[in-house]
């Protein structure tokens, strides 16, 4: 009898397939069937080639009326992206986050998006709808999003350190970030940011693998990876301390002004 896969197999072998899958010619994967074991390998729908993933354009994200006309490289970032969520889905790494989860919450938005919102793990709104940031710190941070930086929610990729919520909303303990990491290298390698918006402590010291306070790390950008990052105040912490925002838009500015956004005046 052959072995099954372990629903804790690589997301970095998931990869791997993909990429093997895209330089055999293959633009789209079937949708795994249903009762399909979590391990198992996506298949395959032959078409043309994909671009090599370093060199994949970048498109906005068409409206849901319009996602069946994807281009070969975002299909590709979708299915890609979509893969990794369901192994996530499956996944009991941390015994204690999977026994007490609602479900997991893997991220959303643009998978071609240049900027990725980077938090620390889902609350219990997150738990029970399954997105990331829905609860009053989403509703500061969409407003950040939409009305201070003029751009649309859909517009950027949301996503947290964890995938599964902590009991009491406590802070994530180091070995659930580890094991989660992979699964937030995945997502990143697929999107190709060009910068990386840290959402307080959690998120930067994650990411960055330092121990810095947030206070040092913000107000200026470092590298990830040849990713610009920019460090700033969590939203919810913004609610618990309304003084901190002057400093998020300030480094939300700073950020627009890299991408190229137009940056209000300051008024005289």
């Amino acid at each position: 009898m052959s072995e099954q896969p372990s629903a804790e197999h690589s997301v970095r072998a998931v990869l791997q397939r993909l990429e093997s899958l895209r330089r055999a010619g293959v633009t789209h994967l079937r949708k795994a069937p249903a009762g399909a074991e979590p391990g198992a390998a996506p298949a395959a729908l032959p078409a043309a080639s994909i671009p090599e993933s370093s060199s994949l354009p970048r498109e906005p994200m068409p409206s849901k009326s319009a996602q069946k006309a994807k281009s070969p490289a975002a299909a590709f970032r979708v299915e890609a992206l979509a893969e990794v969520e369901r192994r996530v889905a499956g996944c009991t790494r941390c015994a204690e986050l999977a026994a007490s989860r609602t479900q997991t919450v893997f991220g959303v938005g643009n998978p071609n998006a240049r900027l990725v919102f980077l938090g620390e793990a889902p609350g219990a709104d997150e738990d029970r709808q399954g997105e990331p940031f829905v609860g009053r710190a989403g509703m500061l941070l969409t407003d950040i999003i939409e009305k201070g930086m003029k751009l649309r929610r859909s517009d950027v990729y949301i996503c947290n350190i964890l995938r599964c919520r902590p009991p009491e909303n406590r802070t994530p303990l180091p070995v659930e970030a580890a094991n989660c990491r992979e699964y937030l290298d995945a997502q990143l390698a697929i999107i190709q940011p060009e910068f990386i918006c840290c959402l307080g402590t959690v998120a930067a010291q994650n990411l960055l693998g330092v121990s810095t306070p947030i206070g040092q790390l913000r107000g200026r950008f470092l590298d990830y990876q040849g990713i610009k990052v920019i460090c700033t105040y969590h939203p919810a912490y913004v609610l618990r301390n309304p003084a901190a925002k002057r400093h998020v838009w300030d480094d939300i500015q700073m950020l627009m002004a890299e991408m190229g956004l137009e940056v209000p005046k300051k008024s005289k």
